[in-house]
């Protein structure tokens, strides 16, 4: 089944991943529920007015996908995007879910060092931690957050990939190879908030 999903992003920077992300969901595109070519142009209006659009582009979803860039803390609005995804939300006694959330890691300079910190494990594998500065809290205070944890290792204290996190991060072309896969998982997740401590302010 498919599910309604926002993409969160900076405009100047991930612009063609978000373009690329709605042409990876193929059918499913026609759930997107976010900003489009024929969308309002909202350069010369109010906060409260832009605030008012996004929340009624982002009601009815139930994913968010929101894209990891090196220089998204200069947007106005993710952390607010995040947020707003994370809260119940009541309108004309309608009560909407809590989001699902996923990380979309955009390559930057060939790779994604920018924010993974590669490490090794107990058993001698590859594991990723990530720079937290590019990151807004909101974002890595539901990374590695599931209570009691969901570990990949219990020796290592290695959390797992798809499910320790509420937002899991994912690395661009992992992402766009099988979205369908992690918007479920992000869902999913969705389903079962009481698994996770969430961080719902920024």
């Amino acid at each position: 089944m498919a599910h309604k999903t926002f993409i969160s992003y900076k405009y100047s920077e991930a612009l063609k991943l978000r373009d690329d992300i709605i042409k990876a969901l193929g059918d499913d595109a026609t759930y997107y529920q976010g900003e489009t070519s024929d969308s309002p142009d909202l350069t010369d209006t109010t906060t409260d007015n832009i605030k008012r659009v996004l929340k009624d582009m982002m009601y009815n979803t139930s994913v968010t996908i929101v894209i990891l860039s090196p220089n998204m803390h200069d947007s106005n609005w993710i952390d607010w995007e995040i947020e707003y995804s994370l809260k119940q939300i009541t309108r004309k006694d309608r009560t909407s879910q809590t989001n699902g959330v996923v990380g979309v890691i955009m390559k930057y300079n060939g790779g994604y060092d920018w924010l993974e910190v590669q490490g090794v494990n107990c058993h001698g594998f590859r594991t990723l931690d990530y720079h937290k500065k590019y990151l807004y809290p909101i974002i890595y205070k539901n990374h590695y957050n599931s209570n009691p944890p969901i570990w990949h290792c219990d020796k290592c204290k290695t959390y797992d990939f798809m499910n320790g996190s509420y937002i899991t991060y994912v690395e661009e072309e992992n992402f766009l190879g099988d979205p369908k896969k992690y918007i479920d998982n992000a869902y999913d997740k969705s389903e079962n908030t009481g698994r996770y401590d969430l961080t719902r302010q920024k």
